[in-house]
């Protein structure tokens, strides 16, 4: 289903792909290695083809737009290297996670060497416009990581924080990778404000799938384990509201998973009670308000192919099983 989107800048793709393996030289062969391990793992690279989506769609001529593809790509690969510490997992998109294979603190200090290296890119593309807004999400994404740490374990997280956190630390950098792509091209006031809430909202309705893809998932389907938010202690929206909805039985034994690390016997009877609350229903159905809300952005802009590809984005993301 991806694919078409991809085709509308497969030569765009293609000179990001190259890119990508360029500036991950290094004179350290452990950061090359750790590097390449993350970024050849595959993903959807949906960040990096939403910048580009995003420039072409504003008019965009030139060839910077690469650059700042490649420059959110690293920023999001650095982010997961150090989630997967902090998180203690081993699995991500099917294969080991880089700190199950090298350790942690390879796996931190080669996610700080990206994030590095994208803010050098940044200085070459000179646009300080973009650089502000990069330098200013990728702030708000690590507040967005704190502010998880915070509410971990707490089952009494609130709807309302749920959403503020998800905002932070995923959203925010679809929001900063449509908007810039937008910035880049010198497009009008009115287009990049479109493309920024887009993004935004691309961004929550990618999470919230995320979030019920892992009640509603498998693991061959998701490359990672189902109910990991839960033995991390995460209190996705699926959960909050089967413990608004669900029966008190149901509400003991989410409270009680939820304050016990790592433990996964009672995921089976919480999946049902996932279910049958209707916090799978009302996950999605706040998926497909969000995809709306995208798509009425989407609205304002000039019809293109680029355009379309967007709204084909937005589709998939609502749509996706994996």
């Amino acid at each position: 289903m991806l694919q078409p989107i991809f085709e509308a800048v497969r030569e765009d793709f293609e000179a990001v792909d190259a890119l990508i393996i360029e500036s991950l030289n290094s004179d350290i062969p452990l950061v090359e290695e750790i590097s390449a391990y993350i970024i050849k793992a595959g993903g959807k690279r949906l960040r990096p083809l939403l910048v580009l989506l995003a420039a072409r769609a504003s008019g965009y001529k030139g060839s910077e737009h690469i650059k700042l593809a490649v420059i959110i790509e690293f920023l999001h690969t650095a982010m997961l290297l150090h989630d997967d510490v902090v998180d203690n997992s081993t699995l991500r998109r099917g294969r080991a996670t880089a700190n199950a294979t090298w350790g942690n603190a390879a796996s931190v200090l080669v996610g700080d060497f990206l994030h590095s290296r994208a803010f050098e890119m940044m200085v070459e593309i000179g646009n300080l416009d973009v650089m502000a807004l990069l330098s200013k999400a990728t702030n708000g994404i690590a507040e967005g990581e704190v502010q998880q740490l915070m509410y971990l374990r707490d089952p009494e997280i609130t709807e309302a924080i749920y959403h503020e956190v998800i905002y932070r630390k995923t959203a925010l950098l679809f929001e900063v990778a449509a908007h810039s792509g937008s910035v880049l091209a010198d497009a009008p006031t009115a287009t990049a404000r479109a493309l920024n809430h887009f993004g935004k909202h691309l961004g929550i309705a990618f999470q919230l799938m995320d979030d019920l893809l892992d009640y509603d998932g498998t693991t061959c389907d998701l490359g990672k384990n189902i109910g990991d938010d839960l033995a991390e202690g995460k209190m996705t929206l699926p959960l909050i509201v089967a413990l608004r909805q669900g029966s008190e039985q149901d509400g003991a034994l989410i409270r009680s998973a939820i304050n016990s690390p790592g433990t996964t016997d009672a995921l089976p009877a919480i999946l049902k009670a996932v279910d049958t609350s209707g916090g799978l229903q009302y996950t999605l159905d706040q998926a497909l308000a969000q995809r709306s809300l995208a798509l009425n952005a989407l609205s304002t802009l000039s019809d293109s192919p680029f355009k379309h590809a967007l709204s084909q984005l937005i589709e998939f993301s609502v749509n996706r099983q994996t």
